[in-house]
């Protein structure tokens, strides 16, 4: 049965539970409900597995921090023998608007610490990584608080729907490939 690492970038704590940094929880947390998943705390973060068409996802909420998230992500890599072209990292994106799905195969970190230090355990930039806009309605100076901040009441609304999305891009990713699931899903 192939493998899957799904890592869903967060921050641990219930004050950051619903935050928009946050979201790579949330989306992992959402295709582990669709799935029938449950989530265990395990060595260095939270772990669902679950199973779709044949293919084993394991559902990974890294408890490092966001800027340590390279090191869980290494660990589960190698604890459970994945390939580098079966990781998926689901993040936060400023520079996408609110709901925006964007896949790509490989690239910088943008700025993102979680995917900085991801990058700099697995020394490469070639994996897959599932970037969810959250949008960038601050003002100059505002980032950070914006970024750890609640989603505003229309985005929450909305939300629901934008996680059932992300969820199918990812069970597409597992089943039919990256080329396949980029085609489908980005910018949706």
């Amino acid at each position: 049965m192939k493998k899957f690492l799904i890592a869903g970038l967060g921050n641990c704590g219930l004050e950051y539970e619903k935050t928009r940094h946050n979201i790579g929880f949330r989306i992992v947390e959402a295709l582990s409900d669709q799935l029938e998943g449950t989530f265990s705390s395990s060595r260095l973060g939270d772990i669902a597995r679950v199973k779709y068409k044949g293919r084993e996802l394991i559902l990974l909420k890294p408890n490092t921090f966001m800027n340590l998230s390279g090191k869980s992500v290494l660990y589960w890599m190698q604890q459970e023998k994945i390939l580098l072209d079966h990781l998926l990292v689901v993040t936060d994106d400023l520079n996408l608007p609110f709901g925006t799905i964007r896949i790509k195969s490989k690239g910088s970190d943008g700025g993102h610490n979680g995917l900085k230090d991801i990058q700099a355990r697995l020394e490469t930039t070639q994996y897959a990584r599932f970037r969810f806009g959250i949008g960038d309605e601050f003002s100059k100076g505002q980032q950070i608080d914006y970024v750890l901040g609640n989603w505003s009441a229309e985005e929450s609304e909305k939300l629901k729907e934008r996680l059932e999305q992300s969820s199918e891009a990812i069970k597409t990713f597992a089943f039919n490939g990256l080329e396949k699931a980029m085609n489908s899903f980005n910018n949706t």
